[in-house]
C-alpha cells in the first residue's frame, strides 16, 4: 500500500463560526471527569489553540480547503476575530513572507509571546521560501515583533510544520523544538536570537509512521479512501509535541502509531551534535493510545487524546495513564493547552471525517468544539 504523510482536503462551502458559552458534558466512567464546551466553530474546521496568563485564548484554522477568511484567531466577546489583523492573514502567493498563508498551530511562550507556526503549504501543495515561518506578536502591543523564515534545506517543500514548543532558558534567547509531520519527517529546532534553524531526527524509526498501523475510528478501519481507489494506510510521521517540566526530554510521537518516545533536548539543541549522537538519545517509552497532539504540566505529566476512544488522558511520570474525560463529541481531539487558569483546553474537530478518508463525501458535522477540563497544575514555563 502507498505511504501517505498528510491529507489533502476538499473544498467546502460554510456558514460564518459562531461560538456559545460553556456547558457541561458528562464524561464515561466513574473517574472521569466533567468538560466544558467553551467554543462551538460553524465555519471552518480548527486546529490549534493556546492560552495567554492573561486568559485571551487564540484558536488557528490551517487553509485545507474550507472558506478560510483568517487563519489565526483571537476569541473576543464569544467570537473569533483575525489576529493580530485581517492583512496579515490574507493568503497572497505574491508576497509569502509578509502573510499568514496556512497556519497549523499557535502557542503562547514561557514570557507570555504568541507565536505562530506557517506551514507556508495551503491544501498540502508544498511549500517556497518565506512561507513556513514562525512569527511572534507582542501581547501587550498586539504587533508582530519576530519573523523567523525556513530554509528550504531545513523546510523542504514536502515538510509540514505541525506543532512547536520552547524552552526560553536556553541561548541567548531562547529554543523552539518543532514537528515535521511531512518529509522526511523529524525534528526542527530553532535559535530564537539568531534565527538558525536545523533538523534533527529525521528518517528515525521514531519520527516515522507505523507502516502497519491500522486504527478504528467510529467503528471502522480509518483508512485513506479515495473515491473509485484502493484504500491504503493513513501514514502521517512526528506530530505531537511536549516539553518535560524540566526541560530535559521532548516528548514527541507519530500520529500514526501507539509509541510515545523522549529525545535529549541537550542534544537537539547542539547545532554541532551529530545525527548519531541525537539519536542515542531517543528513549521508547512504550505504549500510548493513538494521539494527535500532546501537552505536559508543571508536574510532569503528559496529556493527549485518545483518537479511537474519543476521550483526553493524562500519563503520570511513571507511565500509567488514566482517562480524564470521554464523550461522543471529543471527535478527533487536536491540540492541547495547559493554561494559567489551571485548566486543559484542547480542539475536537472531526478529522477523521473528511472527504479523503470516505470515498470523496465530507461527513464532518459542525460544530467543531473547543472544550476545557480542570487540573490540578499549570503550564510548563522554560524561562
Amino acid at each position: 500500500m502507498k505511504r501517505r504523510t498528510f491529507l489533502t482536503a476538499t473544498t467546502a462551502s460554510l456558514a460564518a463560526t459562531q461560538l456559545a458559552g460553556p456547558t457541561s458534558a458528562s464524561a464515561s466512567g466513574s473517574t472521569a471527569k466533567k468538560y466544558e464546551v467553551v467554543a462551538r466553530f460553524w465555519g471552518a474546521m480548527p486546529t490549534g489553540v493556546t492560552v495567554s496568563r492573561r486568559g485571551r485564548v487564540f484558536v488557528n484554522f490551517p487553509r485545507w480547503g474550507d472558506d478560510v477568511p483568517f487563519t489565526v484567531a483571537e476569541l473576543r466577546g464569544g467570537k473569533p476575530v483575525a489576529y493580530p489583523d485581517a492583512e496579515v492573514n490574507r493568503e497572497d502567493a505574491s508576497d509569502l513572507a509578509g502573510h499568514f498563508q496556512s497556519v497549523q498551530s499557535v502557542v503562547v511562550d514561557p514570557a507570555d509571546r504568541l507565536w505562530v507556526l506557517d506551514t507556508g503549504s495551503p491544501l498540502f501543495a508544498g511549500s517556497s521560501y518565506g512561507g513556513p515561518k514562525l512569527v511572534a506578536v507582542d501581547l501587550r502591543t498586539d504587533r508582530i515583533v519576530r519573523k523567523i523564515l525556513f530554509p528550504p534545506e531545513v523546510v523542504p517543500a514536502n515538510s509540514y510544520p505541525n506543532d512547536v514548543r520552547f524552552d526560553l532558558r536556553r541561548g541567548a534567547e531562547g529554543m523552539a523544538f518543532i514537528t515535521d509531520s511531512g518529509g522526511s519527517n523529524g525534528v526542527i529546532v530553532v535559535d530564537l536570537a539568531t534565527g538558525r534553524s536545523w533538523r534533527r531526527l529525521a528518517g528515525h524509526p521514531s519520527a516515522l509512521p507505523d507502516e502497519q498501523f491500522l486504527p478504528v475510528i467510529e467503528g471502522e478501519p480509518f483508512m485513506v479512501r479515495p473515491a473509485g481507489g484502493e484504500p491504503t494506510y493513513y501514514e502521517t510521521g512526528s506530530d505531537g509535541i511536549a516539553l518535560s517540566a524540566d526541560g530535559t526530554r521532548l516528548y514527541f510521537c507519530p500520529l500514526s502509531s501507539r509509541r510515545l518516545h523522549s529525545v535529549s533536548t541537550d542534544a537537539l539543541a547542539d547545532p554541532d551534535a551529530t545525527d548519531a549522537e541525537v539519536a542515542a538519545t531517543v528513549e521508547d517509552l512504550g505504549f500510548k493510545p493513538m494521539a494527535d497532539g500532546l501537552e505536559s504540566d508543571d508536574k510532569g505529566r503528559l496529556y493527549g487524546g485518545d483518537l479511537e476512544h474519543n476521550s483526553l488522558w493524562r500519563r503520570s511520570p511513571n507511565g500509567t495513564y488514566r482517562t480524564l474525560a470521554q464523550g461522543s463529541d471529543l471527535l478527533w481531539v487536536d491540540t492541547l493547552s495547559v493554561a494559567s487558569d489551571r485548566h486543559l483546553y484542547a480542539i475536537a474537530n472531526q478529522l477523521n471525517r473528511l472527504s479523503p478518508f470516505h470515498e470523496g463525501k465530507d461527513l464532518r458535522r459542525k460544530p467543531y468544539l473547543l472544550v476545557r477540563l480542570p487540573i490540578d497544575a499549570g503550564p510548563v514555563r522554560l524561562v
